[in-house]
């Protein structure tokens, strides 16, 4: 957990704890309040210290109990702006994933220009329906979460009409690793690469490929996003980074320089793609 997340749940606490004590209706210690809220003890006491992240009822339950329920946008805005920089992969997808693209897919069209670092899977800006099919029903099954596949493979897909408008331009950096891994069946691996094999030499894409037997100066980071310098996002197991600040912006580019290094481009690129394609046939 970041510094400064951790340090933006404690003020929120603090200011938790400011209500609770100067109560309209007098000072109201821990107990009393939790009692109010049928709640354990503590979790008033988690909240206040900053050991918990509270949800937007919580919120409005503490405004409630302590008798000031005007306070409650306040309090949330205090948690949007938190949380914006973590953003749960639990609370993300609570309504599928549908909603998760259709906000990229405004992210991204905000954008002109993306570097971009993968290590797991293929980019999803060069996805292709059924590669982003499969990699969309083993996500929602492994996370219990709302199955509207359909609509979510719609959105990853429309995104990509982002490639073919002028001024848009897709740096792409991939580790070789990802084009063998069995995410999917192998016909449908067979019809990725073969895409990948296409967009090489489009005026909006730059892909490059780190072979599995370069020389790194670098461990292999997750996989990340710079957008126009102005945004980095960052994908982990729990959840999604979203760092915004100038410094971090810097280190996240020099990282993705250091790749690019590493990488193959253009004719190279596509004979590395060309091997693993040649390996999955075999």
């Amino acid at each position: 957990m970041s510094t400064d997340y951790q340090r933006a749940r404690e003020e929120l606490g603090r200011r938790l704890r400011e209500l609770r004590v100067d109560s309209p209706g007098g000072r109201l210690t821990g107990t009393e309040l939790a009692r109010r809220l049928a709640w354990p003890q503590s979790k008033v006491s988690k909240l206040e210290n900053g050991r918990q992240t509270p949800t937007d009822d919580d919120l409005r339950a503490w405004a409630e109990a302590v008798e000031r329920p005007a306070v409650f946008p306040e309090l949330r805005a205090r948690l949007r702006g938190f949380e914006s920089h973590i953003r749960s992969w639990r609370r993300q997808l609570a309504a599928g994933h549908a909603p998760v693209q259709e906000t990229w897919n405004t992210l991204v069209g905000e954008s002109r220009s993306l570097y971009v670092w993968d290590n797991s899977v293929v980019n999803g800006m060069l996805q292709t329906a059924d590669y982003a099919r499969n990699l969309f029903e083993r996500s929602a099954e492994f996370r219990r979460s709302a199955r509207d596949i359909e609509e979510a493979v719609g959105a990853r897909v429309k995104r990509q009409e982002w490639l073919y408008r002028p001024g848009k331009r897709l740096h792409l950096l991939m580790h070789e690793s990802v084009l063998w891994a069995r995410v999917c069946p192998p016909e449908v691996l067979a019809a990725q690469l073969d895409r990948l094999q296409g967009v090489v030499g489009m005026e909006t894409v730059r892909l490059g490929i780190v072979p599995l037997d370069a020389e790194l100066r670098l461990s292999r980071p997750n996989g990340f996003w710079i957008l126009d310098d102005r945004l980095v996002t960052v994908e982990d197991l729990h959840a999604e980074l979203w760092l915004e600040d100038a410094e971090t912006i810097s280190l996240y580019r020099r990282a993705w320089d250091t790749f690019a290094e590493a990488a193959a481009f253009g004719a190279d690129a596509q004979s590395v793609i060309a091997r693993v394609r040649y390996g999955l046939d075999r």
